[in-house]
């Protein structure tokens, strides 16, 4: 019997592989409890932002001739949707129905994903990198204001994402046509605007004349520095300019 890349649970002897520190993962976490969403709104749209990397990665597949990107590809849509699978896991433990969880996000994020879906599939390939790369750090920042579920959305968002073999497939382009490099350095800044908006507005306002907002406000500042700089670093570890 075959088993495909998406019925695959983890196997029972691999660990869960951190990022290290190169790998960009390294956003810093505050717990800043007025502005965090409630922790439905947080494993809702994370769930469901997973479930779009696949999809995006899947639409991939099909069109590409060489065997070994095809393999790229689905490794990294894999993994996207082992991690979609168990943040519903973890939603279920909770006791809570994953799609009603999730179903207030498919429309904007669909909206999201059709506005970062590149012309070509190289675009296509550094808008699932760069995006999914900024909000897997912000989720993670968000993480401390969640305790054990919070905890358990960190060791998902942290394992290895399979992302490597599609920025290899970027640099190779690059190196074969140079042209290539202000073309996805241009879209890779396009990028950047959509995401944060994303990432913010799932924020929660603060409350009229609350007296800690101007410091909860403060607190969220540091982590979207800490996104822009990691933004930078991913771009510059291919070549191009952030």
């Amino acid at each position: 019997m075959v088993t495909w890349f998406w019925q695959r649970a983890r196997p029972a002897g691999r660990p869960l592989m951190l990022r290290s520190r190169g790998d960009h993962g390294d956003v810093r976490r505050v717990d800043f409890a007025a502005l965090a969403p409630e922790v439905g709104t947080y494993l809702g749209q994370a769930a469901y932002l997973q479930l779009g990397y696949f999809e995006t990665l899947s639409e991939l597949i099909a069109p590409t001739a060489e065997l070994a990107k095809k393999e790229s590809l689905s490794m990294a849509a894999g993994t996207a949707l082992l991690k979609h699978r168990e943040l519903v896991a973890l939603i279920r433990r909770r006791g809570d129905d994953p799609q009603q969880l999730m179903l207030p996000f498919r429309e904007p994020l669909d909206a999201f994903r059709r506005a970062t879906h590149g012309a070509r599939p190289l675009e296509t390939m550094l808008s699932v990198h760069i995006t999914a790369g900024m909000l897997d750090d912000f989720y993670l920042s968000l993480s401390a204001s969640y305790g054990d579920t919070g905890r358990a959305v960190a060791e998902i968002l942290q394992a290895g994402d399979d992302r490597e073999e599609l920025v290899g497939i970027l640099t190779d382009a690059i190196a074969a046509d140079p042209e290539w490099r202000a073309l996805l350095a241009l879209w890779g800044r396009r990028l950047v605007g959509d995401t944060l908006l994303i990432a913010r507005g799932v924020l929660r306002a603060p409350e009229p004349g609350a007296t800690d907002a101007a410091k909860d406000a403060k607190k969220v500042e540091p982590v979207f520095t800490d996104l822009m700089a990691a933004h930078s670093r991913r771009m510059a570890a291919m070549g191009l300019d952030a």
